[in-house]
């Protein structure tokens, strides 16, 4: 008879009647926030709620300046709109991430340069970066992926050498530190994202922070049809008070709604509670990890003074499972434990959705920029074994659970080991 849930066993967890923890969540505050909007009649367009929200953000992220915008993509996008990058110029992703990372530069007509990254952390490898520089490179972004932290300090120190800017990609890691500063306050800007997903969601949205005065004027105006505020200030409609007309810049709307702004606000003060639940019972359930065969925990940087997880990750040996492959591995931890648990992304070199040659009539701007943003010109040798042979990942909803919720991940991992055979 068979022991594995899989093939019809016993599950560690009947997730009917002992379901994980849910998300989104919310509750009476969120809904009386939604009200206050309705009622207010400032639906959007640097309502009260959206600039109150705007300035809780900074201050919880410790840069200067915070501003909504419709999504982490467009988030990225106009970062790199309002540094001057664009046609010509090349910008350093990991390719391992989410293709808006990549998709974001391809939007202001530069190239996105694909580099690999480091095995222990999923996160881009400094060295394969500085590599990866040309007289053309005007721009990185490091992508803190899933649970994983980028070396900041080596990155800004590379960065400072060849004068390039930094934008932090932060959609998995919001509230998450490195020596005290948290993401978002150390590169020249940072990009959050709100989707549904998300350790803060308002179902769609995202943010960018930024210390750079001149910067985030010019990120003001590109979200806002290009509009140059004077003073931040809701008029009665919400509109505020903007200069004259020789101060516009060509742009469009990228704002977010005053509903989505109440709901940030009630999530931020969520976050710093949920991120402690999830960095403590990280680090258990990988001290449970370190002492079974055949699976790694994705290492912590010492310099990490507070995790943040989008997705709790760890490396497979398939070698130590007589064999079994990854894929299987994940099926039966799923099966056990009745939740979802899935690769890493596809790398970018061969992503099904990061594909610029199907969109000739936007990015074929010369046969040689055709050439550049081919994505398979690149080599990522390193993403493609995690993606193929070792990733295994948990929405973050898992370690919102108790140490005994903990407990039974380590259990289902033994489970499978020792009866591999019966899925080979």
């Amino acid at each position: 008879m068979s022991k594995l849930a899989v093939n019809g066993g016993t599950p560690l967890r009947d997730a009917k009647a002992n379901p994980w923890p849910r998300w989104p969540v919310w509750d009476e505050k969120e809904e009386k926030g939604l009200l206050e909007v309705l009622a207010g009649g400032v639906w959007s367009y640097n309502g009260p709620k959206e600039l109150e929200f705007n300035r809780a953000f900074a201050e919880f992220t410790g840069a200067e300046h915070a501003l909504s915008v419709a999504n982490g993509t467009v988030s990225l996008q106009l970062a790199l709109e309002a540094c001057g990058i664009g046609l010509g110029d090349e910008v350093i992703v990991p390719g391992l991430t989410w293709q808006a990372t990549a998709a974001a530069a391809l939007d202001v007509n530069a190239v996105p340069i694909l580099v690999d990254v480091n095995e222990d952390n999923w996160c881009i490898d400094p060295a394969a970066m500085e590599e990866a520089i040309t007289p053309r490179t005007r721009a990185i972004i490091p992508v803190h992926l899933y649970g994983g932290f980028a070396d900041m300090d080596a990155i800004m120190e590379i960065a400072g050498r060849h004068n390039l800017r930094v934008i932090e990609d932060c959609a998995h890691k919001h509230g998450g530190e490195w020596k005290g500063r948290k993401v978002g306050s150390i590169g020249d800007a940072g990009s959050f994202s709100f989707q549904l997903s998300k350790l803060m969601t308002a179902g769609e949205g995202g943010a960018i922070t930024t210390s750079d005065s001149q910067l985030y004027e010019k990120l003001d105006a590109l979200r806002n049809c290009g509009r140059r505020p004077e003073i931040e200030q809701c008029g009665d409609k919400g509109a505020g008070h903007y200069g004259s007309e020789g101060d516009f810049i060509q742009s469009g709307n990228y704002r977010i709604t005053d509903f989505q702004a109440a709901v940030l606000i009630e999530s931020l003060k969520r976050l710093p509670e949920q991120n402690a639940i999830r960095d403590e019972n990280a680090k258990y359930v990988n001290s449970l990890l370190s002492e079974l065969p055949g699976v790694t925990p994705i290492r912590r940087d010492e310099r990490e003074t507070m995790g943040a997880y989008y997705n709790f990750s760890f490396r497979y040996d398939k070698s130590q499972f007589k064999g079994l492959d990854v894929a299987k591995f994940r099926e039966a931890m799923a099966g056990e434990l009745g939740c979802d648990v899935e690769a890493s992304y596809e790398p970018l070199d061969v992503c099904s959705l990061y594909t610029p040659h199907t969109k000739p009539c936007r990015h074929k701007l010369s046969e040689e920029h055709w050439r550049q943003i081919d994505p398979a010109r690149f080599s990522l040798p390193v993403c493609h074994r995690i993606y193929r042979e070792e990733s295994v990942c948990f929405h973050h909803t898992i370690l919102m659970g108790t140490k005994a919720d903990m407990d039974l991940l380590a259990k289902a991992i033994e489970k499978i080991y020792d009866n591999a055979e019966e899925l080979l």
